[in-house]
């Protein structure tokens, strides 16, 4: 049981609600409220209890967020409170303590659950704090198959926590499923993909690696970031536990850090759930409602930032001080079939590229010589921002590491904002003729 919601004696346990459902407990302890005090159900409720559909509409996502029952508020209120009054010891409202539940998050994880097609969803303080809670399902001697390209938090994770515990991993290029079949052992409980991969957008086959990691007994866990819930759903693909960093696509203004952690069956809710309370790694009530916020507009902005990419994409490739393009858009993609199938067309608006010139110097003379793409580091918000991860993002991935997994000394990662496509596409036009001078200084040489 994740949660017990008690009106006058009555539990919710058997009157749960499955995750195609939207607000799951929380519209579930309205619509008991509203019918022990002899009220009626709004219109607008009826019709959220009622979609049941798995694909995600703008329309869905806008109208999976209840407004607020007790004052109409058409936002979901910010509940500010450490704890909540009890009628009795272990009867209240559904909600006792603010590590364990919250109004406000409840809401959150409720819609990210339905976007997944998940059975819940569990929000975090940062998208390391859900990876972390994920990674606490291992035991000593344990085995992670891990994504070579990895993103370098989750990397250093990895490496420098969970290795210490005794967990050990194994880093393959998951774009061929052959890599994976061949690493995989009896050791192995979780294989570790990101779908598009970060920094050089590799694209992996969520279905084939499924099929492998429930031939060894393995959970499969998907990074979706770089996708977003609009463009692919993993879970539905084979995938146990689906991960995002809230702080990108899905709250999209960057101004949060957030983590959430999208579960498939019973047993593993329970046993995030677990964690998540007995950690306390939570994401706090303010966040949570700019989240919802920018779930809001999510499908909007994420189209827009996946046609400003192709734009992007399609321009570095006619210019001569580009080397390569990494973008899964592009027909010369290694995987750019599987990414136009499994991803719905939408490609997502991240675009690497490196430089001919392939120094730490270019790179650098690159990435501050934009105007419209900042230099900063995350990525999925409405403003356009670009990074050097080699210095950023991996700079705590060894650099023979690095340089295997295709993350030379030039990779430069574009995230496309809301921008109009021409006003980004001028900006890296100029930006490039500030690198035809040469630059010898190469980050091996440092």
């Amino acid at each position: 049981m994740l949660h017990s919601i008690r009106f006058g004696g009555i539990d919710n346990d058997k009157l749960r609600f499955q995750p195609e459902n939207v607000g799951i407990h929380f519209l579930l302890t309205i619509f008991l409220k509203e019918y022990i005090f002899g009220c009626i159900l709004t219109f607008d409720l009826i019709i959220l209890l009622t979609q049941k559909t798995r694909k995600m509409s703008a329309t869905k996502i806008i109208h999976s967020i209840p407004s607020d029952p007790l004052t109409g508020a058409i936002s979901v209120p910010v509940y500010q409170t450490s704890t909540f009054i009890q009628d009795a010891p272990g009867i209240n409202k559904g909600f006792d303590y603010a590590r364990s539940n919250n109004p406000t998050r409840k809401v959150l994880e409720d819609v990210v659950a339905q976007l997944e097609g998940g059975h819940s969803a569990f929000a975090f303080a940062t998208g390391l704090a859900a990876i972390d809670a994920v990674l606490k399902v291992l035991s000593t001697g344990d085995e992670i198959i891990a994504v070579d390209d990895i993103y370098g938090g989750a990397y250093r994770l990895f490496t420098h926590v969970y290795e210490k515990l005794g967990v050990s991993i194994k880093y393959v290029d998951t774009t061929d499923p052959e890599n994976v079949a061949n690493a995989v052992s009896s050791n192995t409980k979780i294989i570790w993909i990101e779908s598009p991969t970060n920094p050089t957008l590799k694209v992996t086959n969520i279905e084939h690696v499924a099929r492998i990691a429930k031939s060894v007994n393995a959970l499969l866990v998907v990074d979706n970031t770089f996708a977003s819930p609009i463009a692919q759903q993993p879970l539905a693909l084979g995938a146990d536990i689906v991960i995002h960093s809230g702080t990108k696509y899905i709250g999209g203004h960057s101004d949060l850090v957030a983590g959430l952690v999208v579960t498939k069956t019973v047993e593993l809710s329970e046993q995030i759930k677990f964690i998540q309370n007995a950690s306390g790694g939570i994401l706090g009530p303010w966040d949570c409602f700019l989240t919802i916020r920018g779930i809001e507009t999510l499908d909007l902005r994420y189209r827009k930032q996946c046609e400003n990419a192709v734009q992007v994409a399609k321009f570095l490739q006619q210019c001569k001080e580009v080397s390569e393009v990494y973008f899964p858009g592009l027909e010369s993609h290694k995987n750019h079939t599987i990414a136009k199938k499994q991803q719905q067309g939408l490609f997502g608006g991240i675009v690497s590229f490196t430089l001919k010139n392939d120094t730490v110097a270019a790179a650098n003379r690159f990435v501050t010589s934009t105007k419209c793409f900042k230099l900063a580091e995350s990525l999925g918000g409405v403003k356009s921002l670009l990074c050097h991860p080699p210095q950023m993002t991996h700079a705590s991935v060894p650099r023979e590491r690095r340089l295997k997994a295709g993350i030379s000394d030039s990779l430069i990662r574009l995230s496309c904002g809301i921008e109009e496509a021409e006003d980004l596409v001028a900006d890296l036009k100029a930006a490039l003729k500030t690198i035809e001078e040469p630059q010898l200084t190469s980050l091996s040489q440092k």
